[in-house]
């Protein structure tokens, strides 16, 4: 990668931020696409001086991840309106208008990520789903789903934080413990449940999971999570959550290009990145 005074500015913006694995992902589909641009991960304590930063320093397009999905709204000149629905931002694009000011444009590709990580095994429209968290990522998931004509049950271990995403879906929600009873076509973890160090760790019991057809973890370190080998254990299909990260920053690839992102090298990069962390892949 060769960088000089043309070369354009990309990144994640996050706290912490220092073991995203978008740098891998963009600057691979940056190179493939012969592309002038580099991205680099920055962690940010404050969220107005850092988007101030950003601006200033002419950056082109920026990731934003956790803490900061819900937080840079305000900061936005425009948000797209399925960003505005969810309440939260992962994706900033700064163009500059006829007068030459930095206008800064907010979208969420979380939900991309998750819809057609799942479309790749199951159609959506009418598929009972079953999400387990409820949480940030729960929210843009479950969103999606829903657009795309899913039934969406939330499960989380609070009861009442589960309900009040459910609320705001217009859905059912469940307590952990009533899956015995439960079916439905496809299982979601968008908690951190089973990631390293506590890759020993479920947040569904393995003789329950016979009752979904597909299970995907959005937990990527480990690859396959125990929720994950269990499943498969079971006979289920299984997504991991490399293809979660991969689909979302996709989409982000698009909005900032507007160009077809070169997915197959995106995600050869991701897996390399996870063995050289020494991260298991399998």
């Amino acid at each position: 990668m060769s960088i000089d005074g043309r070369t354009e500015l990309y990144g994640i913006i996050g706290n912490p931020v220092r073991h995203s694995l978008s740098p891998a992902m963009h600057n691979a589909g940056f190179a493939t696409m012969g592309m002038n641009w580099i991205y680099v991960p920055m962690e940010v304590t404050d969220i107005e001086q850092a988007i101030t930063g950003l601006r200033a320093l002419g950056f082109n397009g920026v990731s934003v991840t956790v803490p900061f999905k819900e937080s840079v709204i305000p900061f936005l000149d425009e948000i797209d309106p399925v960003a505005e629905q969810i309440g939260a931002v992962n994706t900033l694009l700064f163009r500059k208008d006829r007068t030459g000011k930095v206008i800064l444009r907010g979208f969420n590709t979380d939900w991309l990520g998750a819809n057609t990580a799942i479309a790749d095994k199951i159609k959506l429209q009418n598929t009972r789903v079953l999400i387990v968290g409820a949480g940030g990522a729960a929210k843009a998931v479950a969103f999606g789903l829903v657009q795309a004509g899913a039934e969406v049950v939330i499960a989380n271990r609070t009861r009442a934080k589960g309900e009040k995403l459910a609320d705001w879906l217009g859905c059912q929600c469940v307590d952990l413990g009533e899956q015995e009873d439960f079916r439905a076509d496809v299982l979601i973890n968008t908690t951190s449940v089973g990631m390293e160090p506590d890759f020993d760790q479920t947040p569904v019991r393995a003789d329950i999971l016979s009752r979904f057809s597909v299970v995907m973890d959005i937990v990527y370190a480990p690859l396959e999570t125990r929720l994950l080998r269990e499943a498969k254990t079971s006979g289920c299909e299984t997504i991991d959550g490399l293809s979660m990260l991969l689909y979302q920053g996709a989409a982000q690839f698009k909005i900032w290009t507007g160009g077809h992102p070169p997915q197959l090298i995106m995600r050869s990069a991701l897996e390399e990145e996870l063995r050289i962390r020494n991260v298991s892949i399998r």
